[in-house]
């Protein structure tokens, strides 16, 4: 049986590495916050001291992270990851990260005889918790195929893109709709409300009309309940994203106007006097647009 580790308890990991919990009924684990751990569910958890600790007893290793420097350096820091992995290892990535980040570290993992997989994953906390994921992965195949009955415990949807960064680069691709499509539903319920319509009986009607869309669904209940503050997929994550993004685009030669519009209304709501704002608060942020326009 592969010895299975997982780093990185945050929102999202925490839910994926009690799914492998649950299924595998063992899990190697390793959190720089050690109480992390404690909320995990039961079965047989090895905990590990270090990354280098979980990296030399895996041969399949997990990893959630929240930024690009927290990726580079888990995985190809001084005591990271690939120093201590044994070839012929699988090492997964689910962060959100950008392709040159990616390919890098899948470039250094050849020279140790090592594969690394590149798996962003979409469906929020609620998708982590419940094994619902959309699991996007780039990368060798035959690894793919080997950890993918892993994969299956965490995901409803595991696709294999392509070569190594293709799983990063469809990431992109779906956050760019899941920010645009944010910023066109907080529109439409704005327009809704502030007509008098009640927000839950225009989903009823959205949801079999052409406007609907996952995001319309998603931000009704916060926008309906005004839950704005202390947001489990907080701004600053999207916020991320889509400059990574747009730092594609150029590289691509690509115009991507409404990823840009909707950069600058994220990154205005986050400048608002609110604690890790969630997404849906960019109504706050439209609202005044619209009184200072009186």
């Amino acid at each position: 049986m592969d010895n299975v580790g997982f780093i990185g308890l945050g929102n999202m990991g925490l839910g994926m590495a009690n799914n492998i919990l649950e299924k595998n009924m063992e899990l190697n684990v390793y959190n720089r916050t050690k109480s992390k751990i404690d909320l995990l569910n039961e079965g047989k958890i090895i905990k590990h001291s270090s990354i280098a600790s979980i990296a030399s007893n895996c041969n399949v290793l997990f990893t959630c992270l929240p930024d690009i420097n927290t990726s580079m350096d888990v995985f190809l820091g001084k005591d990271g990851i690939l120093e201590n992995s044994k070839p012929e290892s699988v090492i997964v990535d689910h962060s959100t990260v950008d392709i040159d980040t990616s390919k890098l570290i899948w470039e250094k993992s050849l020279n140790k005889s090592v594969y690394f997989i590149d798996a962003p994953i979409s469906g929020g906390p609620e998708g982590a918790k419940g094994g619902s994921l959309t699991i996007m992965c780039g990368g060798d195949s035959i690894a793919f195929e080997k950890i993918k009955p892993i994969l299956n415990m965490m995901g409803s949807s595991v696709v294999h893109m392509g070569g190594a960064g293709t799983g990063t680069t469809m990431k992109l691709v779906n956050q760019l709709l899941t920010s645009v499509n944010t910023v066109a539903s907080i529109e439409a319920l704005l327009l809704a409300d502030e007509s008098g319509i009640d927000v839950k009986s225009a989903l009823s009607v959205l949801k079999t009309s052409f406007g609907y869309s996952k995001m319309v669904e998603r931000n009704v209940p916060y926008f309906a309940k005004k839950r704005f503050e202390n947001s489990s997929a907080p701004i600053r994550n999207l916020e991320k994203d889509l400059k990574i993004i747009l730092d594609l685009s150029k590289m691509l030669k690509l115009e991507l106007p409404l990823t840009k519009k909707s950069l600058d209304i994220f990154s205005e709501t986050n400048k608002l006097d609110l604690v890790e704002p969630d997404m849906s608060a960019i109504s706050l942020y439209i609202k005044e647009l619209g009184k200072n326009n009186e």
